[in-house]
Formats: structure tokens, C-alpha cells, sequence
């Protein structure tokens, strides 16, 4: 029967599975929830790897979400229902603490800002709706990323190259960016003092969905 499913069929299923698991699986678990035999599996779980929608654990010999995945989730939250939603609370925001707002989505290991509430007398920021920096230096991006289960954060950040830094200061490696991400987690929010920009810090919290998986950050 599974023979008479198309292929993209397939793969939704797979993605559509491993979006309702807690962290990455082992094939055997991926191949029962879609009605695979494990070969058929294994080959389309190599595809989808390919195009980074899958990343492989070799070490725990599991397969979990690979960046495309996220960025295709990021795309969605970038829509209006979500802005519109926002909007209202940033301005709310801004109103009584007089600091500019930011809404912002990550897009692999990327921050993008999707809306910025400024007071009347705003100070000069580079993070514009539609900016991008590197998600390890923002507050709203380690607050994100604190919310993820850890082997999504190292399929996202699998090598030293994967850092990138603006100035002085911010995580150098996956053991240093572990380590403040769980004190972010347990404190509830992030902060960051001259990562993007010397002088200047943000302070950001997570707003997580009705499954508990992060979809936006709100900073000041």
C-alpha cells in the first residue's frame, strides 16, 4: 500500500512527524509513524538530507530537523496574522517603558526582525524590520534558540565557522553558546550588552505556540 503514496506525500508525513517529536528520533521510529519499510525510509531520509530539511546524529543514530525546516517555519511566521497580533503589544511596550520594541523570527542561524515600535525620541539602531544579524549575538535570537531542543541547536551550529562575531564579545563555540543558553532558559529571558552594537543592549523574551516550540521573540 505505502508504494501507491507519492513521494512528496511521503515527506510531509516525515517532516509533519518529526514537528510533534521532542527532539530527533531513530529511523525505525520515523519508518512505523509514515508506513515505510526501512529501506524506503533510509533512501528518503537521505534525500531530504540532502536538501537540509533532515540532519543526522551518527553518534545517537537519530534523524531530527535540519535548517531548511526551520526556515521554512520562520517564513510562515512572517506572514501578517503574526505582525498584526504583535503590533498592538509592541506599541503597548514602547509606550511605558519609552525603549524601542523589536519582533523578530529566526531564519536559520539567523535573527530577522519583522516589526520596530520606536518611541518619539528613538535612539539610532541598525535593527530595522528586515535585518539580519547573527541569532548567537541577538537577545531575542539566544532567547529563541533557548527554547530549542539541544540537538537542533547543533544542527544548527555544528562547527566553530558557524560563529560569527561583530565585535568583541558572544558565544565562540557550541560548548560556550550551551552554556548560556541554559542560564537564559532557566532565567526566562536573554540579554546581551554590546554584541551587535558597543554601547548598546537589548533585553528579549520568547512567546512560544499551543505546542510549546518558540515563534517569535519580543525585545527591548
Amino acid at each position: 500500500m505505502s508504494g501507491n503514496v507519492p513521494a512528496s506525500t511521503r515527506t510531509l508525513r516525515v517532516l509533519t512527524f518529526l514537528a510533534t517529536q521532542p527532539g530527533p528520533v531513530p529511523m525505525e521510529r520515523i519508518a512505523s509513524a509514515v508506513g515505510l519499510p526501512r529501506s524506503s525510509t533510509y533512501h528518503l531520509l537521505r534525500a531530504m538530507m540532502d536538501e537540509s530539511f533532515i540532519v543526522h546524529l551518527p553518534e545517537e543514530k537519530r534523524y531530527g530537523l535540519g535548517v531548511a525546516a526551520f526556515e521554512i517555519g520562520s517564513a510562515y511566521l512572517r506572514h501578517d496574522p503574526l505582525e498584526r497580533l504583535a503590533r498592538p503589544l509592541l506599541g503597548q511596550l514602547v509606550a511605558e517603558i519609552g525603549q524601542t520594541a523589536h519582533l523578530g523570527v529566526l531564519h536559520g542561524r539567523e535573527l530577522v526582525y519583522l516589526l520596530k515600535e520606536q518611541p518619539p525620541r528613538p535612539v539610532t539602531l541598525v535593527t530595522d524590520v528586515g535585518v539580519r544579524l547573527p541569532a548567537t549575538l541577538t537577545a531575542s535570537g539566544r532567547a529563541l534558540l533557548a527554547e530549542l531542543p539541544p540537538a537542533q541547536v547543533r544542527a544548527l551550529f555544528p562547527t566553530p565557522e558557524s560563529f560569527v562575531r561583530r565585535t568583541d564579545q558572544g558565544p565562540e563555540s557550541l560548548t560556550q553558546l550551551r552554556r548560556l543558553l541554559s542560564d537564559e532558559k532557566r532565567q526566562g529571558y536573554a540579554f546581551e550588552e554590546g554584541h551587535i552594537t558597543p554601547g548598546v543592549s537589548s533585553l528579549a523574551a520568547a512567546a512560544l505556540d499551543h505546542a510549546g516550540h518558540p515563534a517569535a521573540a519580543i525585545s527591548v
